[in-house]
């Protein structure tokens, strides 16, 4: 059984791929606003917001139980519209030696695309998979969508 993996997960929105974008790499912060009953909570930690280098602390809902994560950000790509973090504390580090998330947009007018990638590597063969987290990614996505989409018809 392998210890490393990458679990991808594409979800179609009808908001804006471009606001999507910017959500996640410049202004994290507003994401708890967007979907209050999976993430509660985003902070800096240090550096500023939307910089490569910058680490934000996350409060967050997952598997029936309330979770932390310190997390860098690690890349973003403006061509391609991503935005990498990497998980440097919490709960998933219980499980997993290395875990990364990747964002990423295709956006094509109307019709837009959301990847979550996770690449991770468990601390042995007897820890499961990251599926649930999969779903999660889905219902924060969706959460977001229903936001924006609400907002923009307003």
């Amino acid at each position: 059984m392998a210890l490393s993996g990458k679990l991808v997960a594409q979800i179609e929105i009808k908001s804006n791929g471009d606001v999507f974008h910017e959500l996640w790499k410049a202004n994290p912060h507003d994401v708890p606003k967007l979907t209050p009953t999976t993430i509660q909570k985003c902070e800096t930690h240090s550096g500023e917001a939307g910089t490569v280098g910058s680490v934000l602390f996350w409060n967050y809902f997952h598997d029936g139980k309330d979770s932390v994560a310190k997390t860098l950000l690690h890349d973003i790509d403006e061509e391609k519209k991503s935005v990498t973090f990497k998980i440097l504390e919490g709960d998933l580090l219980e499980l997993y030696k290395n875990f990364i998330i990747h964002i990423h947009v295709d956006t094509n007018g109307l019709n837009n695309l959301v990847t979550w990638t996770v690449e991770y590597e468990k601390l042995n063969a007897n820890v499961p998979d990251p599926n649930t987290l999969l779903d999660f990614y889905r219902k924060v996505t969706k959460d977001i969508e229903t936001h924006h989409v609400s907002t923009a018809s307003n």
